[in-house]
């Protein structure tokens, strides 16, 4: 099917357009690169990428000669080196043969059917061992790019699911989980096939069915399927079947419920009555099932509640063991004895820098200076203790006396000159002096 103007437009370079330039692209190859490495090169480069994209949007992840000619068709007219592009991805692990992506499959692919994928390149294989250099137009490749990417997505689309708290998943219910991300069957098993070669997902079959496990988060690897596992997942199948049950007796039993309300309304009583007594049976019977249910998922809750014990133990060891190991070589007398030494170059330290800051001045000069300054503060007291106390109460207005101002004041004692150094019979002989002069004044006015 050729390709129309509007998918040229959104799918192929502005070169697509350019008639000779895609002349030359369609071409065929020199038959050695040695002889024009530029147009080799060329072709390549142009071809290469483009046909990633063209798996990339189609979803797909396989590809064949057949299909890439139809695809690039170009005015009836298809590319002439797809093959040799094909052989030189091939040789750069872009691409790689559906038979050898599938050759290390284990015994769970085998189950699966998915060895069949080995009889397909049977023809490649012959023209391999004839000397064909010739790429059959049916082989199947796989983009090994494309199928990393769907391989992370389907990874990540599991995690991101409710379907994440279970470990195995039947292939249906993986099917319709990844149906946005795998368009096909046989997408999905590439992109399973290359999950199993990242460790990250086995395969199995249980009685017919087919399962895969995936590893959880946090697990570098998936373990394989164990007797442990299958009991689980024969578990929660168990438990999906009963849930579904219930819901459908609860269903029947109104159903029946409300034809026992219509008939009575119609006046037939004898029939709304064995309506009501079979809502009854199959209510018994949906109450029988949801205890069962309940039992069933009663044991689910311990087996989770002990694999969460399991992995706080584990938690707990791995714990024990790295403080083991970083507390090694570590005793409370080596701590002690650090302590000791830190404190020892501490007191050193202080003893240092008290010896620096008493070496910086002279010791004569630091004497001098010593003593101008205690002269300077005894001067100082001494100016202190020669003044008079400064009086803190009111002064009262002046007393008459009766004596003339010139005779008050030369009756005054003297203003010392010197320091107050007075003795206490000094002080009796003043006091008495003061009060004589006192006297003699008050027996003038009497005798008056």
């Amino acid at each position: 099917m050729s390709v129309s103007a509007q998918d040229r437009a959104a799918r192929f370079p502005s070169d697509w357009e350019d008639d000779e330039r895609m002349a030359f692209l369609f071409s065929a190859f020199k038959e050695n690169r040695d002889v024009d490495c530029t147009d080799w090169d060329g072709k390549i480069d142009f071809w290469s990428p483009l046909i990633i994209d063209h798996c990339r949007t189609r979803g797909s992840v396989c590809v064949s000669l057949q299909d890439l000619n139809e695809s690039f068709r170009r005015k009836g007219i298809v590319p002439l080196g797809l093959s040799t592009v094909i052989q030189s991805m091939i040789r750069s692990g872009k691409v790689q043969k559906e038979s050898e992506f599938a050759a290390n499959v284990d015994s769970g692919w085998l189950s699966w059917g998915v060895g069949l994928l080995l009889v397909r390149p049977l023809k490649w294989t012959l023209s391999a061992l004839l000397g064909s250099g010739r790429v059959p137009l049916e082989e199947m490749f796989i983009v090994i790019e494309l199928v990393k990417e769907k391989a992370a997505a389907l990874l990540s689309a599991y995690r991101g699911s409710p379907l994440a708290v279970r470990s195995l998943l039947s292939f249906p219910e993986l099917r319709a989980l990844s149906s946005h991300i795998c368009p096909d069957e046989s997408t999905l098993c590439m992109a399973l096939l290359q999950l199993q070669r990242e460790k990250h997902v086995t395969v199995s079959l249980h009685e017919g069915e087919k399962l895969v496990k995936f590893s959880q988060a946090g697990q570098g690897r998936v373990s394989p399927v164990s007797e442990v596992d299958l009991g689980i997942y024969q578990l929660q199948r168990s438990e999906k079947l009963l849930e579904e049950r219930v819901e459908v007796l609860g269903l029947e039993a109104e159903k029946c419920k409300q034809q026992a309300k219509s008939l009575l309304k119609e006046g037939k009583k004898s029939q709304a009555l064995r309506c009501l007594r079979g809502s009854k049976r199959v209510e018994k019977k949906a109450d029988r099932l949801f205890a069962q249910l309940e039992t069933v998922k009663g044991i689910l809750d311990r087996i989770a509640n002990s694999q969460t014990d399991r992995l706080v133990v584990q938690a707990y060891q791995a714990g024990v063991a790295a403080l083991r190991i970083s507390l090694k070589g570590v005793t409370v007398e080596r701590a002690e004895n650090l302590v000791d030494q830190i404190q020892e170059l501490c007191d050193t330290q202080d003893e240092v820098n008290q010896t620096l800051a008493g070496g910086v001045l002279d010791s004569g000069e630091d004497s001098e200076l010593e003593e101008e300054l205690k002269s300077l503060l005894e001067n100082t007291i001494l100016d202190k203790d020669a003044l008079p106390v400064v009086p803190t109460h009111p002064l009262s207005p002046p007393r008459k006396t009766g004596i003339p101002d010139a005779d008050f004041i030369q009756s005054l004692p003297c203003v010392p000159d010197s320091s107050l150094a007075i003795t206490d019979e000094e002080l009796e002989r003043e006091l008495s002096r003061l009060t004589v002069s006192d006297t003699a004044p008050r027996r003038m006015e009497s005798a008056q």
